[in-house]
């Protein structure tokens, strides 16, 4: 990447459900002396929608990595970049933040609200916060639940390439810190209309 686009790479591993871990990236993000312009926050996993049947040690761990570590690291970034006057932070949510699926949906949510609430606060002062709501994203999200990609039950003209998520949703959130405006959606480039092929900056005021 360094090569490609001329850029400082810098890599830090971390889990970011661990104290230390969490601490480690914090500590990186809240770093004047080398300030970041951009925080997006993409960490998470699913669980199975059964939550009576599921490990409650798991709930936690997804609660954590969701909630807890985005809070965190927004709250990093903000003190530098307010500081600087400017900055964008973009919060990775879910389709499944606007409707009733599972501890997923209800984490999602919270990232949502959280973002609208943040970007209306915040966006005054030069620092914008996003909510980026895709649907059906090709990555190894759903690998992981164990659900092989064209085996995931999902009909293909239902998902979304990551490029084009990543791509609109930098784009979107450019133009709503631009703007200082209200929620925004566009669909990718030669995709049907639908609500699970929609890519959403939530924002807000």
């Amino acid at each position: 990447m360094g090569a490609d686009y001329r850029v400082q790479v810098e890599v830090l591993a971390a889990d970011l459900v661990a104290d230390d871990g969490l601490a480690a990236v914090v500590a990186r993000v809240a770093d004047r002396d080398r300030p970041i312009g951009i925080l997006v926050n993409n960490a998470g996993f699913g669980l199975d929608l059964d939550f009576a049947a599921g490990d409650i040690t798991d709930e936690q761990r997804h609660l954590d990595l969701h909630v807890r570590a985005t809070m965190h690291l927004t709250h990093a970034a903000l003190g530098a970049m307010l500081e600087r006057g400017h900055g964008r932070i973009v919060n990775v949510a879910s389709v499944a933040g606007f409707m009733p699926r599972g501890t997923y949906g209800a984490v999602k949510a919270w990232v949502i609200s959280f973002s609208r609430w943040a970007n209306v606060v915040y966006a005054p002062r030069g620092v914008s916060v996003t909510a980026l709501c895709p649907g059906f994203t090709h990555t190894n999200f759903h690998e992981r639940l164990g659900l092989p990609q064209g085996r995931e039950g999902i009909p293909s003209v239902m998902w979304l390439d990551a490029a084009d998520v990543v791509r609109e949703g930098l784009r979107l959130g450019a133009l709503q810190a631009a703007r200082g405006g209200d929620a925004s959606a566009a669909e990718p480039p030669g995709r049907p209309s639908g609500p699970h092929r929609t890519v959403t900056a939530r924002t807000g005021r």
